[in-house]
């Protein structure tokens, strides 16, 4: 019986990494072209922080590509972070200049977790985004993210 239970176990996890492993990501549907356009070098500091028309792109965005793991309107409760705090503590820091370069690492770090997924022995955690989102898409989803942060 331990052998049939060890088996079966073994069996499972080997079926969650095929399935983790088969995630993909896919391009989301929508309009960003009332977006200042951003060129094709991809920046380090996000231009559209604060920007309404941003954020609501970023919310069409997010609700279609993210939600499923990181909740609904960035509302947390799945089985991804709540990407909310993503930025909490750069906003803490008193010293405007570090809390500048603070939030110019924060914005690297989601930029590059977006671009190129996350991957943990072998598991696919998140699918990555390089080739299916254009940099004004990805600012868009961050921007949104930073404004539902206390919601």
């Amino acid at each position: 019986m331990t052998l049939w239970l060890a088996l079966a176990a073994l069996a499972l996890f080997v079926l969650t990494i095929g399935c983790a492993a088969a995630e993909v990501a896919h391009a989301p549907v929508v309009d960003a072209s009332r977006l200042p356009p951003l060129g094709t070098e991809w920046r380090t500091e996000n231009p559209y922080r604060g920007n309404a028309e941003a954020e609501a792109v970023g919310r069409t965005v997010f609700n279609q590509s993210c939600a499923r793991c990181h909740g609904a309107d960035a509302a947390g409760g799945g089985s991804a972070p709540d990407l909310r705090r993503l930025d909490g503590f750069c906003r803490a820091i008193g010293d405007a200049k570090l809390r500048h370069d603070c939030m110019v690492d924060n914005d690297v770090f989601f930029r590059d977790s977006v671009l190129h997924g996350k991957v943990r022995v072998g598991v696919v955690h998140m699918p990555p985004w390089e080739g299916l989102l254009p940099q004004e898409v990805l600012w868009a989803v961050q921007a949104f993210v930073e404004s539902q942060r206390g919601k």
